[in-house]
Formats: C-alpha cells, structure tokens, sequence
C-alpha cells in the first residue's frame, strides 16, 4: 500500500513541472533605455493677451501713487506667482511684499550662507532671505508690463522692477544685484 502514495505524488510532481513549461517562438524586442526624466505637464494660468503700452512712464515719486498699469496676473489665494523669462528669477507678490528667488552673482550672506532670496516691503523695506519657494504655479513673463495685487512689473532684459502701486516704493532684480527705492 505505501507504493500507491509514492506513485502519486510523482504523477502529480511530473504533472505540474510538465505545465510550468513552454517555449515561445521568436526573438524578445524592447525599446532602448532612456536617461531622460519624465515630462509631466505643470499647469499654468494663460497669459493675457493685451498689448503693451507703448511708452514707459518715468517712476514716480515715493510719495505719489502711481496707478497700475499693464496685464493684469489674477491672484492665487492672495498670490501672484512669476518667473522671468530667462528663468533665472521666480517671485511671489502679495499685497504687502514681492519676495524672489535667485542664484545672485553677489548676495550678501545669511547666517553664513549666501542669500539666495530677497523681498521688498510695500514700504520700500529690503530684507536678504535664505529658501527656496518650492513648485510655484509661475507664470513666465514677456519683456513688457503687468499688474498684480497692487504691484506695477516692469520686466526687462536688464532686470524686473516691482513698484507698489500705492506706495511708490519697490526694487529693480537681477542676478548680479537687487536696488532698492
């Protein structure tokens, strides 16, 4: 009787190696490896599609309010989020600051660290900043003007101008510096 056990168990043993083979014919094809990182598309609000002014006024006075002017950015929760077009600058505007991230070519250190931010104050008040403002929804600006929550943009290839609307007071930013008034 112990040889129908072992007479079964290697019918079945020879059963299941049997299924668990099989040979396919044809030669295996893939796509060649890529090193390049995915592209997921970031959405963006639209540019507006008004046309320039034509003349650039002269700054106004600190005292005097200068009115806005140029395609207005809509805000985000309060935010105006831009890059330059060069890429190189990407700032968030509320309406009491304009704070920019850069890889300034001569930033001032904080805490032993060059800055690689720096925000203005609707007062005109500077301030040197370490950070980094993340996945921002940027809208990339034209060489033109915009509006945003009660800041004028004058963006150039020279550098961006934030002027408070109400104030008078901003800063010109680029890379190889920031000018305060």
């Amino acid at each position: 009787m112990k040889t129908r056990p072992v007479i079964a168990g290697v019918l079945a043993c020879t059963a299941l190696l049997g299924g668990c083979q099989s040979t396919v014919e044809g030669t295996a094809t893939r796509t060649p490896d890529s090193f390049t990182e995915p592209n997921f598309p970031t959405p963006r609000p639209s540019r507006p599609t008004t046309a320039p002014p034509s003349s650039i006024d002269p700054p106004p006075s600190p005292t005097a309010p200068r009115p806005s002017g140029g395609a207005v950015l809509q805000p985000r929760n309060g935010y105006v989020f831009i890059q330059t077009k060069s890429g190189k600058t990407r700032c968030q505007l509320d309406e009491q600051e304009v704070g920019c991230e850069a890889a300034f070519t001569n930033a001032p250190d904080v805490d032993g660290t060059p800055a690689n931010g720096v925000r203005v104050s609707s007062s005109g008040e500077i301030s040197w900043v370490l950070g980094n403002l993340g996945a921002i929804p940027a809208v990339t600006l034209d060489y033109r003007t915009y509006s945003a929550v009660g800041w004028t943009i004058d963006a150039g290839a020279d550098g961006t101008r934030f002027t408070n609307d109400s104030t008078g007071h901003g800063m010109v930013i680029s890379v190889e510096g920031v000018e305060g008034f």
